[in-house]
């Protein structure tokens, strides 16, 4: 588990399928992530718990210390295709514009540093997804290259591992 301020990051599961569901059913939150019918949920939630169990890391629930209870998902998701570890985040619409994704996200890179052998980290924003292009800003990416995510066009960024001090 990752604790941070306001938020506390799990290992997302099988168990999390109609929380899953209901955030990808949001069109403002699916727009550019797409969403899940309940089976492609258990499906995609199976192949998380399955990077979690071979590769150490993978994507995680997002709750609010506060009470909330699930707002969203964030982690590290390692695309073979690519061999990359890609960062990514997604939240609830009512949980935008509080700094949370910018939050979950660091927590998940200072993690993803101090415990995993990788050079950089890479975060996949399709065209568009301004927010998300604002928060890769904030935590320090720059651009990589432009590359295709499951048929569709991605911008791809990257962050460097900090230089040891």
């Amino acid at each position: 588990m990752i604790e941070t301020e306001r938020l506390l990051l799990r290992p997302l599961g099988v168990a999390d399928v109609d929380a899953f569901v209901a955030l990808h059913a949001d069109d403002r939150v699916n727009r550019f992530v797409g969403s899940y019918s309940h089976q492609q949920a258990l499906d995609r939630l199976r192949l998380i718990e399955r990077q979690w169990a071979e590769r150490g890391h993978g994507l995680c629930a997002v709750e609010l210390k506060a009470g909330g209870g699930f707002i969203g998902r964030a982690g590290l998701n390692h695309w073979p295709v690519f061999d990359e570890v890609e960062i990514g985040w997604t939240l609830k619409a009512e949980a935008w514009g509080h700094g949370y994704a910018t939050e979950a996200a660091r927590a998940c890179l200072e993690w993803g540093f101090a415990n995993l052998e990788v050079d950089y980290f890479t975060a996949m924003i399709h065209p568009g997804n301004a927010a998300s292009v604002r928060v890769a800003d904030r935590l320090g990416f720059t651009l990589l290259r432009d590359d295709v995510l499951m048929g569709k066009p991605v911008t791809v960024y990257s962050l460097d591992r900090p230089s040891p001090v």
